[in-house]
């Protein structure tokens, strides 16, 4: 099956290939001394990972894993553009903003580009249920004659960046790509998302939770809370107050921890940074995690759930 139509065509008549670790090129591998990618081992490396911008990695993670990440795209006033074009409080502000997912061929262009490097590829994307993004990186797979493998992360935002860093990890510690994907399923496994809006709004208009319209009508002065997990929106008990929600959501990472296990943690936002400051510096004071960054949800992410939200993301590896 040939996949065409590798390229998109924006307003200004730039064509746009999938925009790959950072703004417009791949990062770079260390490399052995016939060329080929090497860990700081000097082992070879021969997986490479590739995800979608929904996972909104932080540039300097997915540039020292070597992660490739392929843009989703919005539609700004009839003008298709990447994510990452326009600054986020300018989207916020406009109803009209739509949102897709990455074609088949700018998957299967960032897929070949990794394969002038590597010998097989991994590629993690949102869940499947929320976006069209999982499909047409499994038809890009399929249109390339290498081993390339999809997996469904089931999650997004910070859930979906610890199953790729899990996975990339992996490959650079020199795993095979059978062993990446098994990485990144047991992670999928156990990874959790709980946040929080000061606002239904935006969620309700994105229709992406059935029966929300009704239940956010009659919670007016709440703090709602929700948990995204095997790739569904499961609505929990609110909250009375924001400072409420974040205790409830360190109080679910702590009740969920496995004994002797090392936590990764992900504390989310949208437009609201000092929040995930405060859950971030939280976390760290009484856990002491193997992994913790702060993760903004990419404008795609916003259209969908507004500006407000705060949360965290996380799993525990056992010890």
């Amino acid at each position: 099956m040939a996949v065409r139509g590798s390229t998109r065509t924006v307003a200004s008549g730039a064509a746009v290939v999938g925009i790959v670790g950072g703004p417009g090129v791949r990062p770079r591998p260390r490399a052995d001394r016939r060329g080929s990618p090497a860990n700081r081992r000097g082992a070879r490396v021969t997986v490479a990972v590739i995800t979608d911008s929904a996972a909104a990695l932080p540039t300097d993670l997915a540039t020292g894993a070597d992660i490739a990440v392929v843009p989703m795209w919005l539609t700004w006033r009839g003008r298709p553009e990447p994510e990452g074009t326009r600054p986020l409080d300018e989207l916020v502000t406009e109803d009209r903003v739509t949102t897709s997912a990455p074609t088949p061929g700018e998957w299967a262009a960032a897929i070949n580009d990794a394969l002038r490097t590597y010998s097989s590829v991994l590629v993690c994307t949102i869940a499947s249920t929320m976006s069209a993004t999982h499909q047409a990186a499994v038809m890009a797979a399929g249109s390339v004659d290498a081993p390339v493998r999809v997996v469904d992360t089931l999650t997004a935002a910070g859930g979906e960046a610890l199953v790729v860093i899990a996975a990339a990890n992996a490959a650079q510690s020199g795993a095979d790509l059978d062993e990446c994907e098994a990485r990144a399923l047991h992670v999928r496994d156990r990874v959790r998302l709980v946040a929080t809006l000061g606002s239904l709004d935006h969620l309700v208009r994105s229709g992406r939770v059935p029966g929300i319209a009704g239940w956010a009508g009659k919670r007016l002065g709440i703090n709602p809370l929700f948990e995204f997990r095997d790739g569904k929106i499961r609505r929990l008990r609110p909250a009375l107050s924001p400072e409420a929600a974040l205790d409830r959501m360190v109080g679910m990472l702590a009740r969920s921890r496995v004994n002797g296990g090392r936590l990764h943690v992900v504390a989310l936002h949208a437009l609201a940074l000092p929040a995930a400051q405060a859950l971030r510096a939280q976390i760290e004071q009484d856990f002491a995690p193997a992994t913790s960054f702060i993760g903004e949800f990419g404008p795609v992410m916003v259209v969908h759930t507004g500006p407000g939200l705060s949360g965290l993301a996380w799993w525990w590896e056992e010890g």
